[in-house]
């Protein structure tokens, strides 16, 4: 215990501070919402503060990973750090100027996005380097416990803070806790460096292509991304769907939704801590397609097929719980496979390529329940399947959705295990 204690030091200075202010970052978003949300009444402007922030990451993540393996991680994260706290600064400033408009707020939050699409593959990096290898699965599952903490704790905070001491109380914990993760980083993290051979030689555009040609000649890390591609398009239709279910329901609105939400966090917390002491499977490509099999299909074939609170919330913690285990098995393939001075760049085309489905997969949930389900069981026959299936009035089509997801990610699941079947992964 005292050895893994010593080796891990580093690993969890880091990631304890940058956890801190994971936290601080989510609640300012959080409180924010709220913020635009009163004053404007739209649910449309709130939601293009997501859409700003989450833009950059989709379109520039393949280029960020050769700007991150071209530069000292440590620097990259310090800086990005910068511009993120400047930002924030700036909210608060213009907060007090009375002069915060939610244009103000788009642009500053789409160059936070930027700033996390540089950073992630530069933090992504230096974990691998300040880990080492025989604590990759531990590691990434007490990745996955803080950022589950992160999600249940954030808006409860947010919301108490903002109440309480107005936006300004929020945005002085963000600023704390980037301050303490930045002098944390700053003096008291080494960040081994990778070799610079060929890496900073190339031209940046080649640089770019390199992570492009990797996954073309590595086919199992490629069919991977795809793969959670697929699960992302119907993970995040069912995010758009979920609150048509819960909401018109009578036994349902906003308290249950909060509910219903907040099991996923609870579920990934308590999926996280599992993966902690798990041992290392015998086929971790296997875990990671069965794993979402089960997630998809349960929790949407649940959902579609039940009216109760209670069950709706054993789908949603059935369909989080594994997660982690999926993704601490996806992250020791990738960091075990990928050479260190490569993972920047493979890291950011797998962003780019693993979830461009998700703004398509809201699209598609919203559109259909709007424009096909609803309407299909709006003038269904009282006596019909349908109606009996997923029951009747404003919520039923949603509940159509959901089966036709459930169908669809065990589609997604099966296809893509037949294809990994016939990979083989070695641990080194």
């Amino acid at each position: 215990m005292k050895n893994t204690i010593k080796e891990l030091r580093t690993f969890f200075i880091l990631w304890g501070t940058q956890s801190l202010s994971q936290l601080g970052s989510a609640m300012t978003n959080f409180a924010l919402t709220l913020w635009l949300y009163e004053k404007t009444g739209s649910a449309l402007q709130t939601a293009l503060l997501s859409v700003c922030s989450y833009a950059p990451y989709v379109m520039l993540s393949i280029f960020a990973g050769a700007f991150s393996d071209r530069w000292d991680k440590k620097r990259i994260m310090l800086v990005c750090d910068t511009f993120a706290a400047c930002c924030t600064v700036t909210v608060l400033v213009l907060l007090k100027a009375d002069l915060l408009r939610p244009v103000h707020m788009y642009l500053l939050n789409a160059v936070n996005g930027l700033m996390n699409t540089i950073q992630q593959p530069a933090s992504d990096v230096a974990m691998t380097l300040i880990t080492p290898r025989k604590h990759y699965q531990r590691t990434s599952g007490m990745r996955s416990f803080s950022n589950s903490l992160v999600t249940i704790l954030h808006p409860v905070a947010a919301t108490a803070l903002f109440a309480l001491a107005g936006m300004d109380a929020v945005i002085f914990v963000d600023l704390a806790t980037f301050g303490l993760a930045f002098v944390t980083l700053l003096l008291f993290v080494k960040i081994p460096a990778v070799s610079e051979g060929e890496v900073k030689k190339e031209p940046f555009f080649t640089a770019v292509k390199g992570g492009l040609v990797y996954l073309r000649d590595n086919r199992l890390i490629l069919v991977l991304i795809l793969f959670l591609a697929g699960v992302n398009l119907v993970a995040s239709a069912f995010d758009a769907v979920l609150p048509a279910y819960v909401l018109p329901r009578e036994n349902g609105g906003e308290a249950v939704l909060g509910i219903v939400t907040s099991c996923a966090g609870v579920a990934t917390l308590v999926g996280s801590l599992i993966m902690t002491v798990l041992p290392a499977p015998r086929n971790r490509i296997r875990v990671i397609y069965v794993t979402m099999l089960i997630s998809l299909s349960v929790e949407n074939f649940l959902l579609a097929f039940t009216r109760e609170p209670f069950l709706w919330c054993v789908g949603q913690i059935l369909g989080w719980l594994l997660v982690p285990v999926m993704s601490a098995n996806l992250d020791v393939i990738l960091r075990t496979t990928i050479p260190a001075d490569m993972q920047g760049r493979v890291y950011s085309c797998r962003n780019t390529l693993q979830f461009f489905t998700i703004p398509i997969g809201f699209l598609f949930g919203g559109f259909a329940v709007d424009e096909v389900c609803e309407p299909l069981l709006a003038v269904a026959s009282p006596d019909g399947i349908l109606t009996a299936w997923f029951g009747s009035g404003k919520g039923s089509g949603a509940a159509l959705m959901m089966g036709i997801l459930g169908i669809m990610g065990t589609a997604v699941c099966l296809g893509f295990g037949r294809i990994l079947r016939g990979y083989t992964y070695v641990e080194s």
